[in-house]
């Protein structure tokens, strides 16, 4: 299930150490709690900087990806005034509900590409077909979590040359499973949160921006003592932003998902995650022959190039997918469903047996 929440081998045991240390930290009288709390948050955005080729100066926390979203978009806001936004109707839900509330107040048109009868996903030709000069923001889901569908974010940047539009990317799907690149094809916006495939905890949200609009005229529309140069300066007729992106942070920040998150990152970033990718490419291959053979209908694109770390499959029209799920958990095989959609995500946990024990499991 690692389109929902993803491990790593002896996570429990690391998570506990690095949550321990943080209590001891925290609970010790000195000056360090501050130090050591701030140092464990700076490396899972250095580690995030890592893995999507960025300076770390581009890179900032929030606690999900819609609040990522809502910190860049509020930024961009005039330059979206009295134009669309462009998403898909496969995106994740709360992006959606984000960009309805903020059309109202600054001033965008929200345009959403639907999904073809029948379809499992929004296509990039559909989405290309709806991208036109009038659209000041492209937000793409770069793996969907519905279908694993993985946008070619080549050819979409390079449509919008075309174009006068900022892109951002939801790359929460395909983070830490999927090569990723924030220039090439460069980007203005990225986001992800570490629950899935960077096996980390809930309330750690990353994103990008990119240079040329961190360094152009970008003001949050929320700011606090964290936004400066010097988060300790005091005198409130002297407030600056800070030159890099952590000019998106505000208040007092949070430490305890960034001190739960991090072990999970510092694992997908070290030799111990080599072959990851191969690994769940062979297993998926594994999943849809036993698909094909069951008759169920795959869900997610074939290709591999087009699909994401998981595999769906529409389960047929007898089987009940909650008394389904019930009893692949029972066995030991644990994985969701979204209506009649069965989603599996094998991952460093995934054991090689899975598909000849679904086999067996999953009814005809």
């Amino acid at each position: 299930m690692y389109h929902s929440v993803g491990l790593f081998p002896d996570q429990e045991a690391v998570v506990r150490g690095a949550l321990a240390g943080f209590a001891e930290s925290w609970c010790a009288p000195n000056h360090r709690r501050w130090d050591e709390g701030l140092a464990a948050r700076q490396r899972v955005l250095d580690g995030w900087a890592h893995l999507i080729h960025a300076n770390p100066r581009n890179v900032f926390a929030a606690e999900n990806v819609t609040e990522a979203f809502g910190k860049f978009i509020g930024a961009v806001s005039p330059r979206l005034k009295g134009r669309k936004v462009l998403i898909a109707a496969d995106c994740f839900p709360s992006l959606h509900f984000l960009l309805t509330g903020l059309a109202r107040t600054c001033g965008f048109t929200l345009e959403t590409v639907p999904l073809a009868q029948s379809a499992a996903w929004v296509t990039d030709d559909a989405f290309i077909d709806a991208w036109r000069d009038d659209v000041a923001l492209a937000v793409i889901t770069w793996v969907t979590s519905t279908a694993s569908k993985r946008a070619d974010l080549g050819r979409l940047v390079a449509h919008r040359r075309k174009h006068d539009s900022l892109i951002a990317v939801d790359v929460t799907q395909g983070a830490g499973i999927l090569d990723l690149d924030v220039t090439a094809p460069a980007v203005d916006f990225v986001a992800t949160t570490t629950l899935k495939w960077l096996c980390g905890a809930p309330g750690t949200g990353l994103g990008y921006v990119c240079p040329g609009l961190l360094d152009s005229d970008l003001v949050p529309q929320m700011t606090g003592w964290f936004s400066q140069p010097d988060p300790f300066n005091w005198d409130i007729t002297r407030f600056s932003l800070a030159d890099e992106a952590r000019r998106f942070d505000t208040g007092t920040p949070s430490f305890l998902p960034f001190v739960a998150s991090e072990p999970g990152l510092a694992w997908r970033l070290s030799g111990a995650a080599a072959g990851l990718r191969d690994h769940n490419l062979r297993l998926s291959h594994a999943l849809i022959d036993v698909f094909d053979r069951k008759g169920y209908a795959l869900h997610s694109p074939r290709d591999d190039a087009s699909r994401g770390g998981s595999v769906m499959a529409t389960l047929p029209a007898h089987v009940d997918p909650k008394s389904l799920e019930t009893k692949l958990v029972e066995a030991g095989v644990v994985t969701d469903t979204r209506g009649r959609v069965m989603r599996f995500s094998p991952g460093a946990l995934t054991h090689d047996s899975i598909a000849g024990r679904l086999a067996s499991l999953l009814p005809d």
